[in-house]
């Protein structure tokens, strides 16, 4: 197996550390040359891409890739891969046995905080979600014509080690806005690449909601993070009086809890199941710092 991973952000590289073992190669993109050395460090073939021009080397890692993550975003232009064409992405892609396309449950929009699965209908409400829905279905078309399975992984709210509740309360930037029957949906990176390498296994192709067991108000982990820690949590804000980014402020528009009951159909058993169990290892295990 020889994996590329376009995007080798902090999803990806938690994907490479959990393909290791099965890949003769993992390759990984960045935009930045400032991370190409950490990259490496971390035992990744890195290379520069930028979304637009595909260099010699990342050409001949497209050539010898048979199963590909692609984290990159798209942008009014679409996907930087699919926009390439089906024939163009066969002519640099030959050897491709499977896709995954990390996507988001932003795609669903607002369902007033009902759950949605699979099958619910996609209501995105930002751009960057309207953009998405547009590149989920642009990869599905191409594993379609390719034959090649594609799997669709919509992931929730990313967070794990370096990346978590405790490093806010610990900056100071960590808010308990209220905001009425509020919901969000969150997973661990390590159940992101779990979920990715089961699919993999499976040759999996189709749409997968990549979440924890457990949608719950976003002051809930603030309360118990700062219970662990042992410090006073921030007082509670009306959300209505908070002041927010623009970005912040639209994902309090979007309310819903979202299923994983196709991804636990696999057989796939979540590492962290819900926020308690997540933070409680971040604790315990002091790897909260990252």
């Amino acid at each position: 197996m020889h994996v590329l991973i376009l995007g080798a952000g902090y999803s990806g590289k938690a994907i490479a550390k959990e393909l290791f073992s099965q890949a003769a190669s993992v390759t990984g993109t960045t935009r930045s040359a400032e991370k190409l050395v950490e990259l490496a460090g971390l035992g990744i073939d890195a290379l520069l891409y930028d979304g637009q021009d595909i260099s010699a080397e990342l050409a001949a890692a497209m050539a010898r890739s048979t199963h590909l993550i692609q984290s990159i975003a798209p942008g009014r232009d679409g996907d930087p891969i699919t926009r390439l064409g089906v024939d163009r992405m066969h002519e640099l892609m030959p050897a491709l046995e499977w896709v995954g396309y990390l996507s988001t449950v932003g795609v669903y929009g607002d369902h007033k905080g009902g759950w949605v699965d699979e099958e619910s209908p996609c209501k995105p409400v930002s751009l960057r979600s309207r953009e998405r829905v547009e590149a989920e279905a642009a990869w599905t078309r191409f594993g379609e014509k390719a034959g090649i399975p594609v799997g669709i992984l919509r992931l929730a709210g990313i967070y794990g080690p370096g990346r978590n509740t405790f490093r806010n309360l610990a900056e100071g930037t960590a808010k308990r806005l209220i905001k009425a029957d509020q919901v969000f949906n969150r997973i661990r990176v390590e159940d992101i690449a779990g979920a990715t390498g089961l699919l993999i296994a499976q040759k999996a192709g189709g749409i997968f909601n990549i979440t924890d067991n457990e949608p719950a108000p976003p002051q809930d982990l603030v309360t118990l993070a700062a219970e662990m820690m042992g410090v006073q949590p921030p007082q509670e804000l009306a959300f209505e009086n908070a002041e927010l980014t623009p970005m912040a402020r639209s994902f309090y528009g979007e309310n819903k809890r979202v299923s994983n009951g196709k991804l636990r159909a696999t057989g796939y058993e979540m590492r962290f199941a819900d926020y308690r169990a997540s933070l409680s290892d971040l604790w315990r295990n002091d790897n909260w710092r990252g």
